[in-house]
């Protein structure tokens, strides 16, 4: 009797323990239950890590996908990336490392379920938000609306998507137990209906019997909340996890929980510090809510790399984001443990049901290291263009079909005989002006530029403009982001006591794809152009080096410009000399042993052409011609006998606060002067903050800027344009040490009309740094 009652202990405890790394062939069922989610029945916490595909070479998804499952995670969360898959209307690709069935079937051979997330709109730091750059074309389109021909290219796409995934929801024996609708709607406006659209649309294509959920952020999502879908906070480590769902425990008291974005880390900005967050925050979050039975996605696990040119770009105004997606996560970029994963997985340890976790994968590739190579063939940028043409009054790139790459723009100028501004209005992204071949100058997006100085000239002088396009704005109403010229070029010029416009008709342009094929063709041909001088040695670089054998390595980039790498056909991304990303990821999958191709598309020019492999990346170095900081004392406004439109002492906590003026105040400019802080000390710090129109709207922060700063931690890439960047997890502060007042004031772009302020503190418990006493000045 003893040894049966063994023999059936030990096989109850065989099939709970299978039960946690097998998934049935034969169909099963997730669904919700009483303040949990139901996996065949039973309470299921769910522990996932997001990954990427795109940003993943296929040959190391079953690695990464290894490395998650040794976290002590059980799921897979992936975006849809819409935009990669139908690249040209019409023209869907679900191969190679676009499979995204092969994908999750390799999730569950790990072992692993799978939660997808199809958009359309996906965020994540990548070109247009994952909506396809071919939507421009329709100029009254209407993104993420109720717009017809949106609607029905999103219910296409939709479509194509079940034809791969419906077939591997868990009630087809396959690991998908959820599948999202829409992403963050709460943080691009209030419109139920077409979220309605789109859970619908997301149904018929086959993800009719699978959960289905919506994600927010605590502070909006109830804006577009439906109520036959899982409801879902996202926010960052350090948050106040009780905070954060504390409203949907009022809605929804039986409901389960789960942080659908827990973000470990964050992107980075050309131009600015290579963002990290402490592992014992996000430690500490996840122990916190897998002690209180609340499930989690962990973004990023392993963030990988925006190869080519598919990184995104982030607003108010236009930020651009690095190719590397490190995103300080546990894995590195090229799938290395890091001090955070052994952190995270010495904690998921005891949350694994005594059992221990699963080994930890070794590397898929070694790391080595590059000598350097001298690229020795180069071709002008001209000969990457195809055919001049004549151009109407679009000038844009969607209107010449192209979806990246480069614009030169030809025209002819009127006798000028004095000093003139030119205005390209507007430049996205990177202008290079030239007049009769000679180079004058930049117009940089990023910098807010929109004009440059020109000498005097002759009629019939040639003028050329080269725009290079970065990636699509991603998040928010700005992602309807049109590149190269996007309305016209005007000179104006004083003649006399007069001003005199000119606005430049007649364009000739030609268009510069930036893939592989247009470098090979460039390289390949007999200069037509070799009395042009106008690119200098603007251009294409070729160069070939041997190996004896393969491996992961780190192409140096800081000798050269600004542009792409491609190695043996294979798009490595974006380089740009200002950093702070200095070094591409070069997975040794794509080389092989014996010869390999490099060739560098550099459309500023280089100082060296030289590259070299290096075995560990360069993320935080930037070369800037002037600091990030906003500290200039000539920008800093005197105050003294100023009046205050409002002071006063915020309240202490977390949540959004408001100000009302006694009476509206007209001005450019908003000056917040904080006395004192609610901890006594001298850091403050201030997530988010929106100025509030005459009828207490809040007002756009598309054209805000920071005008000053009396303090800004530049380590923790805390500046303050953060207060403005449409996240509420990032914050600016101050420097410990500085003394009170601190003092941040906002340009608006332009005059309005003021009535109050919105402000929020930081979302960790106790809003550390939140303001206190404070005086608020318009001028």
């Amino acid at each position: 009797m003893k040894l049966s009652r063994s023999i059936k202990l030990i096989t109850a405890s065989l099939l709970l323990s299978l039960s946690a790394t097998t998934i049935s062939a034969k169909g099963g069922d997730f669904t919700v239950g009483k303040n949990t989610f139901l996996l065949n029945g039973k309470p299921f916490v769910v522990k996932a890590a997001e990954i990427h595909y795109p940003r993943i070479p296929r040959a190391y998804w079953d690695n990464r996908i290894k490395m998650c499952k040794s976290l002590g995670m059980n799921t897979v969360c992936i975006y849809v990336f819409w935009n990669i898959h139908e690249q040209r209307e019409g023209q869907f690709d679900f191969t190679g490392n676009n499979d995204i069935a092969a994908f999750c079937k390799l999730a569950k051979k790990n072992g692993m379920y799978v939660i997808v997330r199809p958009g359309p709109y996906v965020c994540a730091e990548w070109e247009m938000g994952g909506l396809p750059w071919w939507l421009l074309k329709k100029k009254d389109i209407r993104l993420r609306e109720d717009d017809p021909y949106f609607i029905e290219r999103v219910k296409l796409f939709e479509k194509k998507v079940g034809e791969q995934l419906a077939p591997l929801t868990i009630q087809n024996g396959g690991p998908i137990i959820m599948v999202q609708v829409e992403n963050e709607y709460g943080s691009y406006g209030e419109n139920k209906p077409y979220v309605s659209k789109i859970r619908d649309i997301v149904k018929s294509s086959g993800f009719d019997k699978v959960t289905l959920f919506q994600c927010d952020w605590s502070s909006n999502f109830e804006k577009n909340g439906l109520d036959d879908l899982v409801w879902t906070m996202n926010f960052g480590s350090g948050a106040n996890i009780v905070q954060q769902f504390k409203r949907l425990g009022e809605l929804r008291p039986d409901a389960p929980k789960m942080c659908s974005e827990f973000w470990s880390g964050w992107f980075d900005k050309w131009g600015a510090r290579h963002e990290t967050r402490p592992a014992k925050d996000m430690v500490d979050g996840i122990d916190e809510m897998l002690s209180k039975g609340i499930s989690f996605s962990l973004y990023m696990t392993h963030g990988g790399t925006s190869f080519g040119h598919w990184a995104g770009a982030n607003s108010p105004g236009f930020a651009p984001d690095v190719t590397s997606y490190d995103y300080d996560a546990p894995i590195s970029e090229s799938g290395l443990t890091t001090p955070k994963f052994w952190e995270l997985r010495n904690m998921m340890q005891k949350y694994n049901n005594g059992k221990k976790l699963p080994a930890v994968p070794k590397p898929i590739a070694h790391v080595f290291s590059i000598p350097k190579i001298r690229l020795n063939e180069f071709s002008p940028l001209i000969n990457g263009c195809d055919s001049f043409v004549n151009t109407g009054d679009d000038l844009t790139m969607e209107a010449a079909d192209m979806g990246w790459g480069s614009m030169v723009y030809t025209n002819t100028l009127p006798a000028i005989a004095n000093p003139s501004t030119l205005y390209i209005n507007d430049c996205h992204d990177f202008a290079q002006v030239f007049i009769n071949n000679k180079y004058i100058g930049s117009i940089d997006r990023v910098k807010n530029e929109k004009s440059i100085s020109l000498p005097a000239v002759n009629e019939g002088d040639k003028l050329t403009i080269v725009i290079e396009a970065m990636g699509r704005i991603n998040f928010g109403r700005a992602i309807k982001d049109y590149k190269g010229i996007t309305k016209d070029v005007t000179i104006d010029t004083n003649e006399g006591n007069h001003l005199l416009t000119y606005t430049l008709k007649g364009w000739q342009t030609a268009k510069i794809p930036d893939d592989c094929n247009t470098a090979e063709k460039a390289l390949n041909k007999i200069s037509q152009h070799a009395t042009d001088k106008v690119m200098g040695n603007r251009g294409y670089y070729r160069g070939y080096f041997n190996l004896s054998k393969t491996g992961d390595t780190f192409i140096n980039m800081e000798t050269w410009g600004k542009g792409q790498v491609y190695v043996n056909g294979h798009a490595l991304g974006r380089f740009w000399s200002i950093g702070p990303q200095q070094t591409l990821y070069m997975p040794g999958c794509w080389l092989k042993k014996g010869k390999n191709e490099i060739i560098v598309l550099d459309v500023v020019g280089p100082k060296q052409p030289v590259v070299w492999g290096q075995e560990t990346p360069e993320l935080n170095k930037l070369q800037m011609e002037k600091t990030n900081k906003h500290n200039a004392p000539g920008d800093r406004p005197d105050l003294n006998s100023a009046t205050p439109v409002a002071k006063g002492s915020m309240n202490a906590g977390n949540g959004w606060q408001t100000v009302k003026f006694d009476a509206p105040a007209k001005g450019r400019y908003i000056a917040i002067q904080c006395n004192s802080t609610q901890t006594g000390d001298d850091v403050l710090a201030i997530a988010e903050l929106y100025a509030l129109d005459a009828d207490g709207n809040r007002i756009s922060r598309e054209s805000w800027t920071t005008k000053y700063a009396d303090s800004e931690n530049e380590t923790g890439n805390h500046l303050g344009d953060k207060v403005f960047d449409l996240q509420e997890s990032t914050y600016w502060q101050t420097v410990k040490g500085t003394a009170l007042p601190h003092l941040l004031v906002i340009d608006l772009g332009s005059s309005q009309t003021i009535s109050g302020i919105q402000q929020l503190p930081r979302a960790e418990k106790d809003a550390p740094g939140a303001m206190k006493d404070y005086k608020i000045y318009v001028y």
